[in-house]
């Protein structure tokens, strides 16, 4: 947990600009203490026990296309994300009681680079597409709004937050992706599962998001539960 409280802010968080729940602009002020935290997140917070932010790392994220035996199915394992630290909070609704916090964010990443390994099975285009390799993509105009319900709650005398719900959902701008280093040197197959992938990358996308949003919102949830059991309420906002 963080350190002691000095002049109305917490050692190691005193670009933390706490919020009084009374101030008309409450909603501009947690956004500004949002981005803050964002900024100073992207160097590495090490009071926090984050002393790198980059690459986020997903286990593994499946995508399947068609039915059949000869349905396109790909597994893309150790997906490794960079990028995301570079996020601004673009938006901030809020809504607070003595029993509940509720807030929705509205957030921008400029873009997203991610790398993992894929085996993939089945045709894509009339053409057997079983192999495996390497998969890059470049995500350009990030877009995601984020729902996060938490509840107060006393510990030796300070407030915190414990996470109740959170709910998420993006979308991207451009996509650009590819595979590489298909095994077996087949370079037709290359070829045309990039013709194929970026050719139908917004359609691709679609089918990876239900997979890619429960990771993430593991992630996050993660992430904010950490977030909350170690920064103090009055660090956000005061009554």
């Amino acid at each position: 947990m963080c350190g002691v409280k000095v002049d109305g802010k917490y050692r190691g968080l005193e670009f933390l600009e706490p919020c009084s729940r009374s101030d008309p602009n409450l909603e501009s002020c947690l956004a500004r203490s949002a981005n803050a935290l964002s900024e100073h997140f992207r160097h590495g917070l090490p009071q926090l026990g984050y002393p790198e932010v980059e690459p986020i790392v997903l286990d593994e994220v499946h995508i399947s296309l068609g039915g059949g035996p000869d349905g396109y199915k790909a597994q893309f394992r150790d997906v490794a994300a960079k990028g995301v630290s570079a996020l601004r909070i673009t938006g901030l609704r809020t809504r607070i009681t003595d029993d509940e916090v509720q807030l929705q964010l509205a957030l921008h990443i400029p873009q997203i680079r991610a790398a993992a390994k894929y085996r993939s099975s089945g045709k894509l285009i009339l053409v057997q597409a079983s192999g495996a390799g390497d998969y890059w993509g470049e995500y350009d105009g990030v877009k995601a709004k984020v729902f996060i319900r938490a509840k107060p709650f006393l510990v030796e005398g300070h407030k915190y937050l414990r996470l109740q719900q959170l709910k998420m959902d993006f979308s991207v701008e451009n996509i650009k992706m590819g595979v590489e280093n298909v095994h077996d040197g087949n370079t037709i197959l290359q070829a045309a599962l990039n013709l194929f992938i970026n050719s139908n990358s917004q359609e691709l996308l679609k089918e990876m998001k239900p997979d890619l949003r429960r990771k993430l919102v593991q992630v996050m949830t993660s992430f904010v539960e950490k977030l909350f059991a170690q920064v103090p309420y009055d660090a956000w906002i005061i009554d």
